[in-house]
């Protein structure tokens, strides 16, 4: 069987086309469309009425790219940037009288299983306890699980092309007064979840999506020329001797780094700074380089699961129900005793 994703992010729309009848989604075709979402919503997350335009126009190419490859099952989804326009449903609403296709929402949370799942079938068993990280543009999905699906997921307005916008506003670069102030805010949001990934004490910690790669890279990992087989770490050490280079240079200089590029340079330092971050509130020195997110959790889930539990005609957003296996809630962290160590 071949199906098609189309993942609608604050930085572009992706179609990937896959084989799934072996029991592995074996990538067919892939395109993307760069529309910048994120920077061109108004004020209040309001996607207007030329970006909702511009979206609709990408959505029927998809669609009508997944029609010329065959692809006879079409799984359509928006994340944080449509997740938090307050004009969502028009949006959605939208898509679907112009292009035929119903998009979904994702909450964030079922984002964050999905792409645990797609690590921990890509990590294998041997990983042992998985804790996985996911930056985008406009959220930070962690989990942390040692079976198939997470033991707990959360999602945190930690995206880094969000961070960007709201903390570097004066210089490029930035100074060192906005870079201390988001340091500081992605600690506060960070602290809940990192506490209980510390707590958890995974085998692995494993970051994903194509910020995380670009960082790696500037790290030293491994180009992409070398194929997705090829293992890839990133330390906790060299990324932050990674945000030292990023924040004395500005946007246009960064492009030039190994890695890095035009699209992504002017969030990369906000990216880095989540990434590092999170890794020492979590005690991780060193971190796997997953090429698998959310696309391939959904492929993957369509595959285990059937297609059942894709939204249909109910509503917009992927449906949690109580027997959902993907139904989880964020677990509060484990009780301190007075001493502050772990009870």
């Amino acid at each position: 069987m071949r199906v098609s994703v189309v993942d609608a992010g604050s930085n572009t729309v992706r179609l990937a086309i896959a084989d799934t009848g072996g029991g592995v989604p074996l990538p067919v075709h892939t395109v993307k469309w760069k529309l910048r979402l994120s920077e061109q919503v108004q004020p209040d997350g309001t996607i207007g009425d030329e970006s909702l335009e511009r979206l609709v126009l990408a959505v029927a190419a998809a669609g009508k790219k997944a029609q010329d490859w065959n692809a006879t099952a079409l799984l359509a989804f928006a994340t944080a940037v449509v997740r938090r326009a307050p004009n969502r449903q028009e949006v959605l609403a939208t898509v679907r009288a112009e292009t035929g296709i119903r998009m979904c929402v994702l909450p964030g949370e079922t984002e964050a299983e999905l792409t645990f799942l797609a690590a921990r079938r890509w990590m294998g068993w041997h990983a042992g306890p998985l804790a996985v990280l996911d930056i985008g543009g406009g959220s930070l999905e962690v989990a942390f699980g040692r079976g198939r699906l997470p033991d707990f997921a959360v999602s945190l307005p930690l995206g880094a092309n969000r961070l960007t916008r709201d903390f570097f506003t004066t210089e490029d670069p930035p100074t060192r007064l906005e870079i201390k102030a988001l340091r500081r805010a992605v600690r506060h949001q960070l602290r809940d979840a990192a506490d209980r990934i510390r707590w958890e004490s995974p085998r692995t910690v494993v970051v994903t999506s194509r910020t995380f790669q670009q960082l790696a890279r500037l790290c030293g990992a491994a180009p992409g020329r070398h194929g997705p087989f090829e293992p890839r770490t990133m330390r906790r050490a060299d990324l932050c001797r990674a945000i030292r280079v990023l924040a004395a240079m500005p946007t246009a200089e960064r492009a030039e780094l190994a890695g890095i590029s035009a699209p992504r340079a002017g969030q990369s330092l906000a990216g880095a700074i989540v990434g590092h971050t999170a890794l020492k509130l979590m005690a991780a020195p060193v971190v796997s380089v997953c090429p698998w997110a959310v696309r391939e959790g959904v492929l993957l889930r369509h595959m285990e699961d059937g297609g059942d539990w894709w939204p249909g005609t109910n509503g917009d957003t992927l449906p949690m129900t109580p027997h959902d296996p993907l139904r989880l809630a964020v677990l509060p962290s484990p009780p301190r005793d007075r001493s502050g160590s772990r009870s």
